[in-house]
């Protein structure tokens, strides 16, 4: 078994009789040579007009390969074993479950979702009817958001945790083996919901207990500990640790837990706009100018500008995909993107957003740590009003939202619930729109033909991340004030993404056991 590297033109890459020629040619192999051959890494490298796809692979001559290594998960059966409580079911949650057993702890999950496979139908009820169910949506039910996403599982939190644990379990559940080897590695929105299911039925195959539609409702603090929680299906029960992993919309978590005095922090996070640009328009420029729609994947962007010392970047890019409604409640206009696996959508979306320091929430100072929650409900609240207080979002022309003109008509949009034209730049908080304003511009110098009124500028891309934090001691994990609570995930402030939640999930359980061994 041999490694070779190769730097190869994308017709030969990404298309599997060439590739397999070239192999052979490059090895002069003969014609009764059986080779065996496994993708270890590719990439794509876009950065000049001479696009090359680096390679690396194993190999062998007239015998098979082994199989690829994956992480061994030995799971144990757990129905009998003390209980880890676990609320949410997201990403952050399920690896968190999945940790308990490979553990010897029995997680009890409670979603207050629904599982996927009925989630589907009031995601249908929001896309077509502008009906908002508050605890079964885009962001809500089984997998949480992840479910719904690009399933995009690149991420920079390695000093964290196993990114190849989360990687293995994914394929382990039955995602494809691309994600293995891919640079940039992504599911998409069609195929998550059975890894998901997957997930949920090792869970359940091995003792742990998974309950839907079960919200969190209360908790009682005693002797600073948890001692009981409260959902709205079993009522009060007892608990001896508990992760809490109910994802950055979960509003409602963090004014139970400032109403039960449990310590909250607000911190920096991001607020914007998601562009929509037809897919064949960023090929050409990412590509420059080359024809390869149909042999290299759809081309993905990822920008970065400082604007009057604040950043101004690119969030959740997603090639080839479609804009989705994103609210979790009736009232408020929320907009997100996701792709399907092949990426194959007319158009590329993604979010455009504006860091938002501490410093830039003065008028909503008397909320304390949800100041930038509340901050964050304030602009949903206005831009669902601009868009005729239902699921149609406001939106503008890129270049008639920098130049502030009414678009009289506006690009078509993958965005079900459709568009209404409205003065985004008048609608948005002031050092938002300047600060979009001149990014937009900035951004097409460093991609010519990005800043164009064939994009449509939709609102708003306001959950890229908690504006709270829930604290934790970095070592143990522990919420400072109550010794027996784990906050996780993207909710809790410590994660950005499937992958990151998902270590994130797997540190908390590992936290929990720990605590419980020494209790």
């Amino acid at each position: 078994m041999k490694r070779l590297k190769l730097s190869l033109k994308p017709e030969v890459a990404f298309q599997e009789d060439s590739f397999l020629k070239y192999l052979r040619n490059y090895l002069k192999l003969k014609a009764e040579d059986r080779l065996f051959y496994r993708l270890e890494k590719r990439n794509v490298d876009a950065r000049s007009r001479n696009i090359k796809v680096n390679i690396e692979l194993i190999y062998a001559l007239n015998e098979e390969l082994p199989a690829r290594e994956i992480t061994p998960f030995s799971f144990k059966d757990v129905s009998q074993a003390p209980p880890v409580h676990i609320i949410g079911f997201g990403p952050a949650g399920m690896w968190a479950a999945l940790r308990c057993i490979e553990l010897g702890y029995k997680p009890i999950v409670f979603e207050r979702g629904k599982d996927v496979r009925s989630r589907r139908r009031d995601l249908k009820a929001v896309t077509r009817d502008n009906i908002v169910d508050s605890d079964s949506n885009y962001c809500f039910g089984e997998g949480g958001a992840g479910t719904y996403s690009d399933g995009k599982l690149y991420t920079r939190s390695k000093k964290r945790g196993s990114v190849k644990r989360i990687l293995d379990s994914l394929y382990f559940h039955g995602a494809v083996e691309d994600i293995l080897f891919e640079a940039h590695p992504h599911i998409g929105t069609n195929k998550l919901p059975k890894i998901v299911a997957a997930i949920r039925e090792t869970i359940l195959e091995y003792g742990g207990e998974i309950h839907f539609e079960s919200r969190l409702e209360d908790l009682k603090v005693e002797a600073f500990k948890i001692s009981e929680i409260k959902t709205n299906k079993l009522g009060w029960q007892g608990v001896e640790s508990l992760i809490l992993a109910t994802g950055h919309s979960a509003r409602d978590i963090y004014y139970l837990l400032d109403k039960r005095k449990i310590k909250l922090e607000a911190k920096p996070f991001a607020m914007g706009v998601r562009v929509e640009h037809p897919q064949k328009l960023i090929n050409k420029i990412q590509y420059h100018g080359n024809d390869y729609d149909d042999i290299l994947p759809a081309a993905s962007y990822k920008l970065v500008q400082q604007v009057k010392n604040r950043g101004v970047y690119s969030f959740c890019m997603c090639p080839g995909g479609f804009i989705v409604p994103a609210a979790t409640d009736q009232n408020e206009l929320v907009v997100n993107g996701m792709s399907p696996s092949k990426r194959d959508n007319l158009f590329a979306n993604s979010g455009i957003v504006v860091a938002i320091e501490l410093e830039d929430l003065k008028d909503f100072e008397k909320y304390g740590a949800l100041a930038g929650l509340e901050f964050q409900k304030s602009v949903e609240k206005q831009v669902w009003e601009a868009g005729g207080q239902s699921q149609m979002a406001a939106a503008q022309r890129m270049v008639d939202f920098v130049k502030g003109r009414i678009s009289p008509e506006l690009n078509p949009s993958s965005y079900i619930p459709g568009l209404v034209s409205k003065p985004m730049h008048e609608i948005l908080p002031p050092f938002m729109a300047q600060r979009l304003q001149a990014a937009f511009v900035e951004f097409g110098k460093k991609m010519p033909g990005y800043y164009t009124n064939e994009a449509n500028i939709i609102g708003i891309e306001s959950r890229t991340s908690s504006p709270v934090r829930i604290p934790r001691d970095r070592q143990s994990l522990r919420h400072p004030q109550i010794e027996n609570l784990f906050p996780a995930g993207e909710g809790a402030g410590f994660a950005g993404g499937i992958v990151s939640a998902g270590i994130d999930g797997e540190n908390c359980a590992d936290a929990a056991a720990n605590y419980l061994a020494a209790h």
